[in-house]
């Protein structure tokens, strides 16, 4: 199947007992079992359910894997990746990270004896020359939040795998979902998104999701996930399934709208940097041409009058664009990086990374082109 089939055909079967097409929300906790020690497909929905079932290989389906995973939220999703390591073992990851991702890393698992190190993502050689022998995981996030850099994904797997073929690689595929990119194809062993973003689409869903394409490691995620519990229930399960069927058509939105308010931020005489990896001058550009689609709807920029002033005066005065966490729903959102998505991240760390208060995120929504330009003209002038 392609892609765009995938999204409403992929892992989907007629429901048994009603013939239904749409997989059912089944709301039980428990089912019957037909004798002491019977083996059956569903005993208990933290280990199963048949709503989650049905989402899970539509996940599988749509990343090129062959097992999915739904978790109650994307931070629960990388909590179960780090859970398959133990004390000492080593993990790379991007000096870009989401903030909540940083904040799991340095906060918990570093006291649990995890140790990380940060580079620049821009490199594939960064990353290798930081590998050593406990090197056992590297994460990577591809676009950043919310800087936009891109990782050459297969460059990045070739390398590691080159030195150490048994050091796991996960990519954090949020911002881009597989209609613009697919990690397993590109080297990747584990692919986590935060469903509550674009693969859910409406922002009325909470959740996250790997897929894998090794069964050793699928067998390891679903234990973990099974023995600590946290699972996506049958309600959302549902709602992300619904969502995933107009991905592609909402994808395809999302990023004429965002191409669209990328060029027209790089042109007003009052805007400063502009991150988005569909402007030709975008340093990973190339990168981001050869791996991906097309180039999504997160644009991210800082006005020429860096002064929290002038940014707070055009977060709290944008109509169309609502102040609010998260990215990804049908509507158009603005982000403060600082003060939000990275409000956890020290702010020496986070300065570091090139974050400063002056950034500001759009999540562009697919509302008419049109309207969303004229919105950003009148805040802009205010």
């Amino acid at each position: 199947m392609k892609f765009n089939t995938k999204t409403i055909h992929g892992g989907q079967k007629v429901e048994k007992s009603t013939s239904a097409i749409v997989p059912p929300i089944f709301q039980t906790s428990t089912y019957a079992q037909a004798s002491v020690g019977a083996d059956q497909e569903y005993n208990y929905s933290r280990g199963a359910n048949p709503t989650r079932t049905a989402l899970e290989n539509s996940l599988a389906s749509i990343e090129n894997g062959t097992h999915g995973f739904a978790f109650s939220s994307g931070l629960a999703a990388i909590d179960c990746v780090l859970r398959t390591l133990k004390p000492g073992d080593e993990i790379i990851a991007g000096n870009d990270l989401y903030g909540g991702t940083y904040r799991m890393f340095t906060r918990l698992f570093e006291k649990y004896g995890l140790e990380f190190i940060y580079v620049d993502i821009n490199f594939a050689e960064n990353v290798a020359k930081a590998i050593t022998a406990k090197t056992k995981l590297v994460w990577l996030e591809t676009p950043t939040n919310p800087l936009m850099k891109i990782a050459d994904i297969k460059a990045i797997c070739t390398a590691v795998k080159e030195l150490n073929s048994e050091i796991l690689i996960g990519v954090d595929n949020t911002f881009a979902t597989p209609y613009l990119q697919q990690p397993l194809d590109l080297g990747a062993d584990i692919v986590m998104h935060s469903v509550t973003k674009y693969l859910a689409g409406h922002s009325d869903v909470l959740m996250g999701a790997l897929i894998v394409k090794d069964a050793n490691l699928a067998e390891e995620i679903h234990f973990i996930q099974f023995a600590a519990g946290a699972v996506a229930g049958p309600m959302d399960s549902f709602l992300a399934l619904r969502g995933i069927k107009t991905l592609h058509i909402r994808m395809q939105r999302h990023c004429e709208n965002g191409r669209a308010v990328a060029s027209f931020l790089k042109k007003h005489p009052k805007v400063g940097a502009v991150y988005y990896p569909g402007l030709e001058e975008h340093p990973n550009h190339e990168i981001a041409k050869k791996q991906m689609k097309d180039f999504g709807g997160v644009v991210s920029f800082s006005l020429k009058d860096e002064s929290k002033e002038a940014t707070f005066k055009f977060l709290e005065n944008i109509e169309f664009f609502t102040l609010a966490e998260s990215l990804g729903g049908v509507e158009s959102m603005v982000n403060h990086s600082a003060t939000m998505s990275h409000a956890s991240m020290p702010e020496e760390e986070r300065l570091k990374t090139g974050i400063t208060d002056a950034i500001i995120r759009l999540s562009v929504g697919i509302e008419d082109e049109d309207d969303l330009l004229a919105d950003l003209e009148r805040t802009l002038n205010l």
